[in-house]
């Protein structure tokens, strides 16, 4: 059995609550089920769940290559060389990332209110990026564009391998 679920903002990506956010339990009712890899908690969108443990391995393991595309709003301008260097990959304290697939986007126009907002400021610019990875490291979008100048204001997770969000309001999951 494999799920898509969006997940929302400040929701966990297991099953049991810490504190004051919840976890999966509180959308999905489906037993033995686990999410194939994470999404942290300020971040948005598909996470995949099954119940094969060879499935969640292979969909969450960074030796498989499975892309699984971002949309990031960044404080700032992307320059021409920030850009460059996500697509050469960025040396982490972790170690150097695999090259990454970006380019600035539009806001998405399936784009669905977060709450809380982003907070908008006049007199900072921001943009949208859209980036393709093909790891899956501790928030590696987020350090990612941070590397460069550009601090994640939302993230949203649009796709894993061939699965996408199309059509799956946040909070909600549907059968694969």
């Amino acid at each position: 059995m494999l799920i898509a679920f969006n997940k929302p903002m400040n929701v966990l990506s297991q099953f049991t609550d810490e504190g004051q956010w919840p976890g999966l339990k509180h959308h999905i009712d489906i037993p033995g089920v686990y999410a194939a890899g994470r999404l942290d908690r300020d971040s948005e969108g598909l996470l995949i769940l099954t119940d094969n443990g060879k499935a969640q391995a292979r969909i969450s393991s960074p030796r498989s290559n499975t892309p699984k595309t971002y949309f990031a709003l960044v404080e700032g301008t992307p320059s021409a060389a920030a850009l460059a260097a996500l697509r050469e990959g960025v040396t982490l304290k972790d170690g150097p990332t695999r090259p990454a697939m970006v380019e600035e986007v539009a806001a998405p126009d399936w784009l669905w209110p977060r709450d809380p907002p982003v907070r908008f400021r006049k007199t900072v610019p921001d943009a949208w990026l859209e980036l393709t990875i093909t790891e899956g490291r501790n928030r590696q979008v987020r350090r990612m564009c941070a590397h460069v100048g550009l601090p994640v204001l939302r993230l949203i997770r649009w796709s894993v391998g061939e699965w996408t969000l199309e059509g799956l309001p946040p909070g909600q999951w549907r059968a694969l």
